[in-house]
């Protein structure tokens, strides 16, 4: 079981953490599973790149980061050497704790 920290880049939005994670889910499954808005327009099939993160910890807990999927990233709005997209971090068997930060999403509301 993981625990699973959200932060979040835009302000107002407190941290949250996901505590018994079951593993082989994406992180785009966990947020949208507790409510926590996480972009994803194409579905969660590595088509687009707006569920766009960033893994602060726990990298080793999650699949590698594909040839595809870094090809989005490189289209993602300030991308970093952490990013990686929601729908492609599967969590591996085991345990341990994750923390993720969530760019500001709200140029995708026309806030």
């Amino acid at each position: 079981m993981y625990n699973i920290t959200f932060k979040f880049e835009q302000k107002g939005l407190a941290p949250v953490t996901i505590s018994q994670v079951e593993p082989e889910q994406s992180i785009l499954e966990v947020a949208l599973k507790n409510d926590i808005e996480l972009h994803h327009n194409c579905g969660g099939v590595c088509a687009c790149s707006t569920c766009h993160l960033y893994v602060e910890s726990g990298e080793t807990l999650i699949e590698e980061l594909s040839d595809r999927e870094e090809d989005f990233i490189d289209r993602a709005i300030n991308p970093r050497l952490n990013s990686r997209l929601g729908c492609q971090c599967v969590l591996l068997e085991g345990d341990g704790e994750l923390v993720v930060t969530l760019p500001d999403q709200s140029q995708f509301l026309g806030e």
